[in-house]
């Protein structure tokens, strides 16, 4: 019975592979059933988010983590995108970045996102950070159906 339940889907927009290894790994024990998809910059976020290109299958996310320093299009502009459009806008999106800069968090909440998290740079701590963020967004919240 447990096979039907349909999966969280996450959209991870993050270009460091270690980062989304870690996250890999942090999620590996999730309370809940999800699946990860990544892209690695915030061109692709955005093909994937309009299915275009080879993203035309590509699940709907219920929930973007999205990095801020992206190659090609920056995080700011992904979320700038996501909130203006109104097929995206429901969808959660939570900034997990390395900047702690008040510019750049002031800019995230007034561009309408969900949260921010800076990422810690040690390993225990990311781990707890990811599982925060699974316990919250994935077991305590009720996410928009598509």
């Amino acid at each position: 019975m447990a096979s039907a339940v349909k999966p969280i889907q996450v959209l991870m927009v993050e270009d460091n592979p270690d980062d989304v290894l870690l996250a890999r790994e942090a999620l590996k024990d999730a309370k809940v059933h999800f699946s990860l998809n990544v892209a690695q910059d915030g061109v692709e976020a955005m093909d994937v988010l309009q299915r275009r290109g080879g993203h035309g299958q590509d699940p709907r996310p219920d929930i973007i983590l999205l990095d801020l320093n992206l190659p090609r299009m920056d995080g700011r502009e992904v979320l700038a995108a996501v909130k203006a459009d109104p097929d995206l806008r429901s969808i959660p999106v939570v900034v997990l970045t390395t900047s702690d800069a008040q510019e750049d968090i002031e800019r995230a909440y007034n561009s309408h996102v969900n949260c921010y998290i800076t990422k810690p740079v040690d390993f225990e701590q990311f781990i707890k950070v990811v599982r925060s963020i699974e316990d919250f967004w994935f077991t305590v919240v009720k996410l928009p159906s598509a």
